[in-house]
């Protein structure tokens, strides 16, 4: 079905019809000039994202439910790398006539499903036409006690420095991909030079308007896939935190690399670092796919970004704690500024950690 047939609030309607209210906070969501919100005893949090295409999400190989699941994820990955717990959720698309009713569909199907796994209210939002590609903005809001809130500028010197999960594997899942869809395209380009020279064949079997049928290779890789395509944010984590009563000096999500997190990190808290190489986490799968891609395993790990983990850090006499957490690892410690932040290889030499994260602007 065309967009254009149904309206824009028509459409809304449609895509807000089933969401019902979780949370006391929310007065009133959908259907008005705007959302109410009531928090008498709380902090509100708030945090927005936006999402390009040709930029941050690539439609060849993420589907739009996919789409919706992780424009949600990568935001209320935020609200608890404050230490907060997310709430409501406001949704804004802009998008062009290429894409059908059932496409937004798809999106919201995702999209819900990420909100119904931590509670979340969507409560607004926009939609409008784009010239130049599907765009995705999302604001979450939450709430969290004002003692309770975790900022980036609490650590300090003998600090443990922590991650949750493993590191590297959605930017491997990525490179996958990639490697995919370079492969398609170039089948593509040899079909099309083909029909050129001879109209009436093709060796190919073709699907919906003459595309040709491939097949990419991701046997083994399920992992590396999800990472990439389906991020959780890591919920889990700041309950088991709370539950044995460890309360973070400092914490983000590792978006853009922990690299670069960890000079987010040192910069304002005014400290150093020092990283273990050998206490990285990194799952099987990552490291296989690195030596096929003749990639360093650390700098995937230190580099990639998208893991959507949790970087922490936390009083050392936390660490017998730490130690029997599920899910945690302990990587190093924070030192005093002028001693900098290094990475302490396995060898025993050191590196200047550098922030080699992603940079949308460079």
């Amino acid at each position: 079905m065309e967009i254009s047939k149904i309206g824009e609030f028509g459409l809304i309607d449609r895509l807000t019809k089933d969401i019902q209210i979780k949370n006391e906070s929310t007065k009133y969501g959908v259907g008005d000039d705007c959302a109410v919100l009531h928090y008498p005893d709380k902090e509100v949090l708030m945090t927005t994202d936006m999402l390009m295409e040709g930029v941050h999400f690539d439609l060849t190989y993420i589907d739009m439910e996919h789409l919706g699941y992780k424009a949600a994820m990568v935001n209320i990955s935020d609200i608890f790398a404050m230490n907060g717990t997310p709430r409501q959720m406001i949704v804004s698309i802009a998008l062009s006539k290429r894409f059908i009713v059932e496409d937004l569909d798809a999106f919201y199907q995702g999209l819900q499903r990420a909100c119904d796994k931590w509670g979340i209210d969507i409560v607004g939002g926009d939609t409008t036409t784009s010239l130049t590609g599907l765009a995705i903005s999302i604001t979450c809001i939450g709430e969290a006690d004002k003692d309770a809130i975790v900022y980036r500028n609490g650590a300090k010197e003998t600090d443990l420095i922590c991650v949750s999960g493993d590191l590297g594997a959605s930017y491997m899942g990525l490179k996958i991909l990639e490697r995919e869809k370079a492969v398609y395209y170039q089948m593509l380009e040899e079909e099309r030079k083909k029909k050129a020279q001879h109209p009436a064949s093709s060796s190919m079997g073709t699907g919906q308007e003459g595309v040709p049928f491939f097949q990419p290779d991701f046997s083994g890789k399920e992992y590396l896939l999800e990472r990439q395509l389906k991020p959780e944010a890591r919920g889990d984590i700041i309950q088991q935190l709370h539950e044995a009563g460890i309360r973070p000096t400092a914490m983000m999500d590792i978006s853009d690399g922990l690299s670069s997190e960890l000079i987010h990190i040192c910069k304002q808290s005014h400290c150093g670092c020092r990283v273990y190489e050998k206490n990285i986490p990194i799952d099987y799968q990552t490291a296989v796919t690195c030596e096929e891609f003749n990639m360093n395993l650390t700098t995937a790990a230190m580099n990639g970004g998208e893991d959507y983990e949790l970087l922490f850090t936390a009083p050392i006499g936390d660490h017998e704690k730490l130690e029997g957490m599920d899910g945690i690892r302990i990587i190093g410690y924070i030192t005093k500024p002028e001693l900098g932040c290094f990475l302490l290889a396995r060898d025993g030499s050191e590196f200047e950690i550098q922030a080699q994260g992603w940079n949308p602007l460079k």
